[in-house]
């Protein structure tokens, strides 16, 4: 019988892991005591630092600068090799020469979230006070404060005004909380597969991956770094639950159905008979080869507080009110995790706050993931809408 513990790899590279959580293999701002983060729980973060990769060049008036907003279990790493996986970048289907967020055209941003762990300050990084990881002792964060630490970054790059920013699903969450905290920075926002609060249901998945992570006894209440631990099971099945909202039940009938792998007949014992068993476990051992544990306790509870319209009397349409911003917000129809209904709303509050506004819903079986996939009908909305607010700017062909 196979035993949970074979889903992930005993094989972890965790001193990798450790690595890039302080020192990145990618560009880094540091802010220090002086430019503390204010943190939504009440407590500024100091020092600091944002992990982030560019592509693409900056034109002479820094009117072609597009941030990418990552999601859950994204990075930096949008376009170039990932330094611990070794894969190509998580979005090389959209960004590039040639395509939509095209780099021969624009200026491409994206940082790793604060709280995250590829070198943006989090739980998996150094605490200065105590030259061990962050683990629990580091505040809790919320998707206003990544912005905010973006906002910082941003300035240090010297743009004041972004011609786009662009996300799905959690970077979606922030892509709209830029909108409603910084307006006028934000000449268009491309939200992709995403709400403007989370929902019941998606809160109850989370927890169900939290609480798989801390019930790993290598979990050690978040301390398995002092311990030379790491709780990859409960990581790796938070990861498995995870993967199933982001898939439609269409896909994995197409993908999977009820074949077997590599046998004919059930072996009669819980070792991975279907393709599909097989499958989720590969996903499980692959991922805690690149993330951090307590990274992603903060950032699934970051996307459970947001809730954009709670500061503005719960009414969506005020934390939009007399924004500039073109909009193009984006769903897919088998989006379970983040229904068209939501865009739909969405769509509804940019309208009542008469803003410009144009919806796609796009027709694919596959779920929430699909803007990660080759969809080429979202390829060529994200390409018209990025080119014309382009024109808007003056931007000239070619960037």
């Amino acid at each position: 019988m196979t035993e949970l513990k074979s889903i992930a790899s005993p094989a972890i590279q965790m001193e990798d892991r450790a690595h890039e959580a302080d020192h990145p293999s990618s560009l880094v701002a540091k802010f220090g005591t002086e430019q503390p983060l204010k943190l939504d729980c009440g407590v500024d973060l100091a020092p600091f630092q944002i992990a982030y990769q560019t592509y693409g060049e900056l034109n002479a008036d820094r009117s072609n600068a597009i941030l990418i907003c990552h999601a859950l279990t994204g990075d930096q790493h949008v376009f170039n090799t990932h330094p611990i996986t070794g894969k190509p970048g998580w979005w090389d289907t959209m960004v590039g020469p040639g395509l939509p967020l095209d780099t021969s055209q624009y200026f491409i941003i994206c940082s790793n979230v604060i709280g995250g762990c590829m070198g943006s300050t989090g739980p998996a990084s150094t605490n200065p006070a105590t030259g061990k990881p962050w683990g629990l002792d580091f505040p809790i964060i919320t998707i206003p404060d990544m912005v905010r630490a973006q906002a910082m970054l941003i300035d240090r790059l010297g743009i004041t005004t972004l011609l786009s920013v662009v996300g799905g699903s959690m970077g979606g969450m922030q892509v709209l909380q830029w909108t409603a905290a910084y307006p006028d920075r934000v000449f268009s926002a491309l939200p992709i597969a995403c709400a403007t609060r989370h929902s019941a249901q998606n809160i109850a998945f989370h927890e169900l991956g939290r609480q798989a992570i801390m019930a790993d006894p290598d979990w050690h209440g978040g301390r398995y770094v002092d311990h030379g631990s790491h709780p990859h099971r409960g990581l790796a099945v938070a990861r498995m639950a995870g993967h199933i909202t982001y898939l439609s039940d269409a896909a994995l009938h197409r993908k999977f159905g009820r074949r077997m792998q590599d046998r004919d007949l059930p072996t009669f014992s819980f070792d991975a008979d279907f393709q599909v068993e097989s499958y989720l476990r590969y996903q499980g051992s692959s991922f805690v080869e690149r993330f951090d544990a307590n990274s992603y306790l903060y950032l699934t509870r970051a996307m459970d507080y947001f809730d954009i319209a709670a500061d503005h009397g719960d009414v969506l349409a005020k934390a939009f009110k007399g924004i500039k911003t073109r909009f193009c917000v984006v769903s897919f129809t088998s989006d379970w995790l983040f229904p068209t209904s939501e865009s739909r709303a969405l769509v509804h509050a940019l309208n009542a706050s008469s803003a410009r506004v144009s919806f796609a819903e796009i027709e694919t079986d596959r779920g929430h993931d699909a803007f990660l996939l080759d969809v080429p009908e979202f390829f060529d909305i994200a390409r018209g809408f990025l080119q014309s607010a382009g024109r808007a700017r003056g931007l000239k062909s070619g960037g």
